[in-house]
């Protein structure tokens, strides 16, 4: 390479060649001191400002703080308020370090409040339990300074520090004033409207509205379990969020529809500081009100059905049924549900209580022993929902009510046809070399008897001789199969999908063949209903496909769902789950055979299917009789269907069938059995008297 100087530029060639190497250790001697700069900057973040620095950022971070949406009512069919809320003012405290703030102990190295805090405290405390013994409700709780101290919850035991601490709720007019009025004196106070829930006094239905309960004590129900996980998951909707303290569904009408009443809550975002207190708030997005449920349950038409199982049960106390009292029925259940819509108008679980006792701060044990038995809805669930004065439960043996379905398979297996006769001994032997065997109630002989008569005089013996035993020598062993898809179509032994929580599929006692002594035992006992048991919705449901020629309905407890401004947002209709075909003889036959003489039914002007049962269970060693009666009127065109049980009360005819008549004159009243409610007519009648 050769270089190239300019005239007189350059006299000597030496100074071109070092130029360059000038500007070489220029910029290294320049990016020496810039990296010099940066260490010595990122070595003052680091070890000098990164406190500060930290607070700064800790410091934008933001909390989501939920702010409760208003619940939806519960309306009767006739737009009674049933579950309701009442607006009341509540005391908030949002902690500040004015009472939060911690110092180490030299000697333990444990950080304590300050003295600062504890005053504060202190202070804080004494004034609000003074303005609550001056200005609140004589007759209110009175919170102490300690109760209070509990309530702010200083250590973060039950809420993050930037939660608002619910003091009390209640507020009476005279203390939201001083606490607007001195509002600079308590820092970190705020006045919340919020809404308490209430039941009608009336006690309509209480087990199947439910009650609600705070969320915090939700943690044994799976789908609250499973909104605490979504809660969890990052960029979830804080709109979903629950607060501790909200109350929710926790059985009931209040739980199956729990996100339709709760609505959507709101929330605040706000700004914290490293000890996750609250600073400011950056954004409000406001709640939505949840959507109002309307029940199809006929308010009137519930309150007679409640009192007719209470009056009924008192009447067999002091009137011998059969020779005896019955002091030990103690409980009742019945259910109403038209055949044409699926709409359950009636569904009473006696002995009920008040719900109210659920919003309360907390159950005593003393109120809880009082309803431990019955706060369950005995219609749909066996488990602690009422016990008789020998320890029977809700779910009973059907009796002879299972002997139009008895019949109907008898026919539709070919078992015997509607024109065969049978000659009723008033006792029917089976098993091995006939061993065993079964009579008639009070062992009656009934002689010749065609299928309607069967169940019109309800003969044991012929449905252990015309079904049960020729059904099991026909399938042997997968008789119980056989049978089992009969009951099931039927709505016996599955769900009858009414959507109510804890809601039981019956007890299938006919698949024990073991405790039966073996299917041909199990299937001769099935028959006449003595190896099945069954709520009183399953019964209700049953009757209704009875009277729907086979046609399973939904039971609807609902009719629909508005929104706060009223407008329906959805509808529920008439939903058929399952259908089984007979032949037309075969309804005729049952429809005339379900035509037991009930003395309760004297009067009544429609024709109308029934039967009587009583069904029996040992308890304590002894045998005790359950009432149960099912039926549905018009016999033609049927408009209702009714079930009534009442463990230990004898026959059929003298405790449940009573209680079913009052409810068939409280729907003709409401809504007419004809089409026409009687109490548009009642004018007119008194008129003319």
């Amino acid at each position: 390479m050769k270089w190239f100087h300019l005239p007189g530029k350059y006299p000597d060639g030496d100074h071109g060649r070092s130029t360059p190497s000038l500007r070489i250790n220029l910029f290294f001697f320049g990016t020496f001191f810039i990296f010099c700069v940066i260490i010595v900057r990122l070595a003052t973040l680091q070890f000098v400002e990164a406190e500060a620095l930290t607070e700064v950022e800790t410091s934008q971070e933001t909390k989501n703080v939920p702010l409760s949406a208003i619940r939806g009512n519960i309306y009767a069919a006739g737009g009674e308020s049933i579950a309701y809320n009442t607006s009341t003012q509540s005391l908030y405290i949002t902690l500040t370090k004015d009472y939060t703030e911690k110092i180490k102990n030299k000697d333990t190295k444990e950080f304590e409040f300050s003295e600062k805090a504890k005053a504060n405290t202190a202070s804080l405390t004494a004034r609000l339990e003074s303005v609550f013994k001056q200005y609140g409700d004589p007759a209110g709780k009175k919170l102490t300074q300690d109760d209070i101290a509990v309530l702010l919850d200083l250590d973060f035991k039950k809420a993050l520090g930037f939660y608002p601490r619910k003091i009390k709720s209640g507020l009476t007019t005279k203390e939201v004033a001083h606490f607007m009025e001195h509002r600079d004196q308590y820092p970190g106070l705020s006045i919340v409207e919020e809404v308490a829930r209430h039941y009608d006094k009336d006690l309509v239905a209480v087990q199947t509205v439910g009650y609600i309960k705070p969320f915090k004590s939700s943690n044994i129900l799976p789908m609250y379990v499973n909104i605490r996980n979504a809660m969890k998951e990052n960029n979830a909707d804080p709109g979903l969020a629950y607060k501790e303290d909200e109350f929710v569904g926790f059985y009931g009408l209040e739980q199956q529809y729990q996100r339709e009443l709760r609505g959507k809550n709101g929330y605040q975002t706000l700004s914290v500081n490293p000890q996750n207190m609250a600073e400011e708030v950056i954004a409000s997005v406001p709640p939505v009100k949840g959507n109002d449920i309307w029940m199809t349950i006929n308010k009137n038409i519930q309150q007679k059905t409640e009192q007719a199982i209470m009056d009924q049960i008192r009447w067999l106390h002091t009137h011998p049924v059969q020779g005896k009292l019955h002091p030990d029925a103690l409980i009742g259940y019945a259910v109403a549900m038209e055949v044409d819509t699926g709409n359950v108008v009636a569904i009473a679980s006696m002995p009920d209580y008040d719900t109210n006792i659920w919003t309360a701060d907390k159950l005593a044990p003393a109120v809880y022993d009082q309803i431990k038995n019955n706060y369950l809805n005995g219609t749909i669930t066996d488990t602690t929902s009422g016990i008789s004065g020998n320890g029977l439960k809700s779910i009973i043996y059907l009796g002879s009510t299972i002997k139009p379905l008895s019949v109907l398979i008898g026919l539709n297996e070919g078992l015997f046809s509607t024109t065969d006769t049978y000659n009723d001994t008033g006792i029917a032997y089976f098993g091995k070399d006939d061993s065993s065997s079964v009579s008639n109630s009070s062992g009656h002989v009934l002689g010749a008897l065609d299928p309607a008569k069967a169940i019109q005089e309800s003969s044991n013996a012929f449905m252990v001789d015309m079904v049960g035993d020729p059904l099991y020598k026909k399938y042997p062993e997968k008789g119980i199969e056989v049978w089992d898809k009969y009951m099931k179509a039927f709505g016996l032994g599955v769900s009858t999908e009414s959507g109510l929580p804890g809601e039981s599929a019956g007890v299938i006692d006919y698949k024990d063949t073991k405790r039966a002594g073996s299917a041909q035992a199990a299937l001769v006992h099935a028959s006449f209903g003595q190896k099945g048991k069954y709520t009183a919705l399953q019964l209700a449901q049953y009757t209704a496909t009875l009277a729907n020629e086979g046609e399973r309905i939904k039971p609807q407890l609902v009719s629909k769902i508005t929104d706060a401004d009223g407008k329906t947002v959805k509808e529920f209709h008439r939903e058929v789950l399952s259908k089984i075909s007979f032949d037309p003889s075969y309804w005729k036959e049952i429809k005339q055979g379900m035509n037991t003489t009930v003395k309760a039914f004297d009067g009544f002007p429609y024709d109308f299917a029934r039967k009587t049962g009583t069904s029996e269970m040992e308890a304590y060693g002894v045998v005790r009789d359950n009432g149960v009666f099912i039926a549905y009127a018009p016999r033609e065109h049927p408009k209702l269907a009714v079930a009534v049980v009442i463990p230990e009360g004898g026959f059929g005819s003298n405790s449940a069938a009573p209680v079913a008549r009052k409810i068939f004159d409280a729907y003709d009243w409401e809504y007419g059995l004809s089409g026409v409610p009687k109490k548009t007519l009642a004018p007119v009648q008194e008129s003319t008297q």
